[in-house]
């Protein structure tokens, strides 16, 4: 399915609920699999590994920089991995209304380029430690999508972007929490505890497919 490499879990007792997980640079499909076994264990979850292998590190797209990155790349990943989702939702009777992505740094990035760049495709998302990373890119309308966006309060490295990325995610209607967590750029069982919670309280949502 659209060349990404990628592995599902069922639990025991599910509830209908589908997880989609991104790694950070250097991850792979199961990096985050036992995280977020404690934020949603009764959920399907569905790790998947990003396409990229830039100095033998695994991302979901090229960078420049730590903090800049090639958009021609973030494009065209961000279009794959959209219709990646189409496939795994057929494949494995997902429902993609009840579905939300659990991402970290790198993957994080690309949930939230793909919010923008193909409306719909993302209706619920936990970020962590995440930035804008699109140069320029149109506007797109997100009503009905919720977004909770973790920031590591010493994370030296995406910190100080994190209020731009809300600002993007809220200027295209989006819902957006975002809760600064005691942390560096690492995550732990205080964005765990947060996201479990978030989850539980948040409503259903319903955004048209585009």
């Amino acid at each position: 399915m659209s060349g990404f490499v990628h592995r599902l879990h069922r639990p025991e007792q599910p509830n209908g609920e589908t997880v989609v997980l991104l790694h950070g640079s250097g991850g792979d499909e199961a990096t985050l699999l036992p995280f977020a076994a404690q934020v949603a264990p009764s959920a399907l979850l569905l790790g998947a590994r990003g396409r990229i292998l830039q100095e033998g590190v695994t991302r979901w797209y090229r960078r420049i920089t730590p903090v800049r990155f090639d958009q021609q790349d973030i494009r065209g990943e961000a279009e794959a991995f959209a219709g990646f989702l189409l496939q795994a939702s057929a494949a494995y009777k997902l429902d993609l209304a009840r579905t939300t992505f659990l991402a970290y740094s790198n993957g994080a990035n690309l949930v939230a380029a793909m919010s923008v760049l193909h409306p719909g495709a993302v209706r619920r998302a936990v970020l962590m430690r995440s930035m804008p990373v699109l140069d320029k890119a149109r506007a797109a309308d997100l009503a009905g999508a919720r977004f909770l966006i973790l920031t590591g309060k010493d994370d030296r490295l995406y910190a100080r972007y994190a209020p731009a990325l809300e600002k993007v995610l809220r200027k295209c209607r989006a819902d957006v929490d975002g809760h600064i967590v005691q942390s560096g750029h690492e995550f732990g069982d205080e964005d765990a505890r947060i996201a479990r919670e978030w989850l539980a309280a948040a409503p259903e949502v319903s955004m048209k497919q585009e």
